[in-house]
């Protein structure tokens, strides 16, 4: 069955709800709804503008608020820190479907990148928390310092057998200003008398396989298995097994393999208003996998902030602009937080905003997305 490129991304529009204005309410449990419609979302140290997980569920969450975050991951507990195919939330039900990768890396080879910190200083680190309460890299003064081995690097060891020590889900972010993260032990801090018990292999993939569903509509062997091509042989099995039972419907989109639960094919989505304008993040689960953006959108996004200036065709941050169902420029922000002012660098009308039909409605999406900028610096 061949799916039109427009049903199969007003599909994946309506998976991402991207298509209308205020589709998760407000406040924290917008937030932890919306992390688990998205499966979940990105965090990014970049600030030219608003980081890039406050920026996510701003372009889902009209009214959204920082704090609105900040009590989801600490009072509310319902979305944790992760590692998904880069450090992101994810809700908190989820946990055990990461829990075996946690161990595995615990109990795995020692990797090269943990030479600066041994287990005994994750040991160390973890009793410190573990006899004296959750602590920032700042309440460690006793540290010797040590020379920075790459660009984002602490001094201190500490900060890096304190990372170990979440990856292997032994602590855990509860609470997080700005980049400042404050470390908590894992079990107390969701208050577990036992821990969940940990998925299997086959739940870890079907998690992996509905996770991609809900958050996209139609999906791939690479968006169902984004960053983890190792496991497309075994995704491709339960999704056969899923054809068979009538589960997923084998579709083709632009000649590409595609599946779909039936339900969703029933009724596609109808176009979005033009007007609807989001700027999205670089990081926006609808951006971050390039090959499937261009695809359903016909549009090829380039990250550039480590592209040389004189080689960048849209600018060092820019920000791809959905009108409706269509990226209709992609535009340079940068926010100037001392004179606070939203400053475009550069301005790219792509595709069908050549002809410069949405700029009332792109303005009218910046003066809103500067306020929001502006509303971290009061």
């Amino acid at each position: 069955m061949e799916l039109e490129i427009t049903d199969a991304r007003r599909i994946w529009l309506r998976a991402q709800r991207l298509d209308v204005d205020e589709p998760f309410g407000a406040g924290p449990e917008a937030v932890a709804a919306a992390v688990r419609q998205l499966g979940y979302v990105q965090i990014d140290t970049i600030h030219v503008i608003e980081r890039a997980h406050h920026h996510i569920l701003f372009s889902r969450i009209p009214g959204y608020r920082r704090a609105d975050l900040a009590q989801a991951q600490s009072v509310d507990k319902s979305v944790f820190e992760v590692w998904t195919h880069a450090l992101s939330y994810a809700p908190s039900e989820d946990v055990r479907f990461f829990l075996p990768r946690m161990r595995q890396l615990r109990t795995g080879p020692w990797l090269s990148w943990h030479a600066a910190a041994t287990p005994q200083d994750v040991r160390r680190v973890v009793a410190r928390v573990r006899d004296g309460g959750p602590l920032t890299i700042r309440d460690i003064t006793d540290d010797v310092l040590v020379d920075k081995d790459w660009l984002w690097a602490s001094r201190k060891p500490s900060k890096l057998a304190l990372e170990i020590a979440v990856t292997w889900g032994l602590l855990t972010v509860s609470e997080r200003a700005g980049m400042l993260k404050t470390y908590e032990l894992t079990d107390r801090h969701f208050g577990w008398l036992r821990r969940p018990r940990p998925a299997t292999a086959r739940q870890e993939l079907a998690y992996r396989l509905d996770r991609a569903l809900r958050a996209q509509g139609v999906v791939s062997l690479p968006s169902v298995c984004f960053h983890a091509p190792k496991l497309k042989p075994a995704a491709r099995e339960l999704i056969e097994s899923r054809v068979r039972r009538k589960q997923l419907v084998p579709v083709t989109v632009a000649g590409v393999e595609h599946w779909a639960a039936p339900e969703t094919l029933d009724t596609v989505p109808p176009a979005p208003d033009p007007a609807t304008v989001h700027l999205l993040s670089p990081f926006d689960p609808l951006i971050i996998q390039r090959e499937r953006l261009e695809l359903f959108f016909g549009y090829q996004h380039v990250f550039e902030a480590y592209v040389p200036k004189p080689k960048r065709r849209y600018g060092y941050f820019a920000l791809p602009v959905l009108a409706g169902d269509r990226v209709v420029a992609a535009i340079d922000l940068k926010t100037d937080r001392a004179a606070r002012r939203l400053l475009v660098q550069q301005w790219t009308w792509t595709g069908d905003g050549s002809d410069g039909t949405h700029r009332d409605d792109i303005d009218r999406a910046l003066s809103r997305f500067e306020q929001f900028q502006l509303a971290a610096v009061t």
